[in-house]
């Protein structure tokens, strides 16, 4: 006589069907994903709000699976490694940087890669650049001069969300890490510490309620590398072409875009934006080549 069917499934792990529950180790396929809900996500902000980013940091490595650091080695990116670095994190659950080079950073940005992993030797850096190119030169050939200038939007999807949506794909991200802090102003001036995009990506901002005097003292108290552009007046670095330094009074941000109506460089831009905006471009290249087509069409009738 064969085995009892009960016997079967306790031994194949799938005991958890009979008392009703799955767990993580369980041999079934189908276990239902278990998302944020708004309740739950405004618990969370609740709760999380009045703790000290260690403990954020913490709280993420063990809840958060496939959780990254998105940064460009700011202030706030580097003492999150840093704090990140002193926590003992079992070796499989370390958090892996993203790093996007738009081809259009500061020297002074990319030197300092190399001083960060020689000071944090055992952490993992995933750069990605544009799509096709390795150089600022070979970006220009593909995609014309200074971008940035004549279509600040399509530059923004190009050298930015674009690599960011590749990674995430690529390394399967299921959590970010930010740097982003209310004190910037602009639109992060009321963040949460949990957000969640429109494709289900978590982002977390440990760093919500810290100051930018917070974040400079303590990478000056724990002799942190930074970018030496912080002691020339910038208080927030990006592109070149897009960065300078801020006069004493202005929020930490003013040298980014100046004179723009533009606060994010589209990372942290809704992704419909971007959806709508590769369906406008795309409707755009169909009428110039309908109209370049009719006026061939003209020319070879005369």
């Amino acid at each position: 006589m064969g085995s009892s069917p009960v016997y079967d499934l306790e031994r194949d792990g799938a005991h958890d069907v009979e008392s009703g529950y799955v767990s993580g180790s369980s041999s079934q396929a189908d276990i239902p994903k278990i998302y944020f809900t708004k309740p739950h996500l405004a618990f969370l902000n609740r709760q999380l709000q009045n703790l000290e980013p260690q403990d954020i940091l913490q709280w993420c490595i063990t809840t958060l699976p496939s959780l990254f650091q998105e940064t460009a080695f700011g202030l706030t990116g580097l003492t999150t490694l840093d704090m990140l670095s002193k926590m003992k994190v079992p070796r499989p659950q370390t958090v892996n940087l993203l790093f996007f080079n738009t081809l259009h950073h500061f020297p002074a940005t990319l030197s300092l890669i190399d001083g960060i992993r020689e000071r944090y030797p055992h952490v993992n850096l995933h750069v990605y650049k544009p799509a096709g190119s390795d150089t600022a030169e070979e970006f220009a050939r593909q995609h014309g001069e200074r971008l940035w200038e004549t279509n600040d939007e399509l530059y923004d999807w190009l050298a930015k969300v674009e690599p960011a949506q590749r990674a995430y794909r690529e390394l399967q991200v299921g959590a970010v890490l930010t740097g982003r802090r209310r004190s910037q102003g602009g639109k992060r001036g009321d963040i949460d510490v949990i957000e969640v995009d429109e494709a289900g990506l978590v982002k977390v901002n440990p760093f919500a309620n810290w100051s930018f005097e917070q974040v400079q003292e303590y990478i000056k108290a724990n002799n942190v590398p930074y970018n030496e552009l912080l002691d020339r007046g910038y208080k927030s670095v990006g592109d070149w072409h897009s960065t300078k330094p801020v006069q004493a009074g202005e929020d930490e941000r003013a040298g980014r875009w100046q004179g723009q109506q533009k606060t994010e460089c589209g990372i942290h831009n809704p992704r419909s934006k971007f959806a709508q905006f590769l369906k406008e471009q795309e409707m755009k290249k169909q009428q110039e080549a309908l109209h370049e087509a009719l006026e061939s069409g003209l020319e070879i009738e005369s």
